[in-house]
């Protein structure tokens, strides 16, 4: 029962300090993001499983993880494995990660085959996440659909238009703001040259 009172007071506490699009800055960090999931976490080097997918890559803990894109599709992050990933978190209602859509989309576009971009959209339903990408003309990523903040609470996000940014082995190497997406594709640059 203490859990059922605690969720909503804990829910209430992220939203509040999610009330700005975005404001601050940028960080870089040698450590992994969601190092608090599990204490196993904080050595990406430490495989979970092979990736699956054919290429030999070792899954770091914080790839280990599935959700459902926008789109109602399974996704699995153990498939990102082996190469850099830009992981995007935006809200549907949030004009500062509209203003990000054009560049992320962009980045996505010069870097298919070499980096990982996926949207993590969460902060609102369903409908209007699929009706934001869309408007956004930015359908050529997988986006997922987070509504119950799942991923945010893995990647320790607690605003939208936030990037966390992997190297290939899933250590953080950049987590912040970048409004308008200005700088995305001089970071992706240094993980890719």
């Amino acid at each position: 029962m203490r859990a059922r009172t605690l969720l909503p007071a804990t829910l209430a506490a992220a939203l509040l300090t999610l009330t700005a699009c975005g404001s601050g800055e940028g960080s870089t960090s040698g450590s992994s993001a969601g190092a608090a999931a599990t204490p196993e976490a904080s050595s990406p080097a430490q495989p979970a499983a092979s990736n699956g997918s054919g290429s030999g890559a070792q899954v770091p803990q914080v790839l280990n993880f599935s959700a459902t894109t926008v789109d109602g599709k399974p996704f699995d992050a153990k498939t990102l494995a082996g190469k850099p990933t830009v992981l995007w978190f935006w809200a549907p209602w949030c004009p500062t990660c509209k203003g990000q859509a054009a560049e992320t989309a962009k980045v996505a576009a010069d870097n298919a085959g070499k980096v990982n971009v996926v949207g993590v959209a969460g902060l609102d339903k369903n409908a209007a996440m699929r009706d934001f990408v869309a408007d956004t003309g930015t359908g050529s990523f997988p986006h997922l659909s987070d509504e119950n903040g799942e991923v945010w609470k893995r990647f320790e996000v607690t605003q939208q238009s936030h990037y966390v940014i992997l190297d290939k082995t899933g250590n953080t190497v950049y987590e912040g703001v970048l409004p308008g997406g200005k700088g995305l594709a001089d970071k992706v640059a240094g993980l890719t040259g």
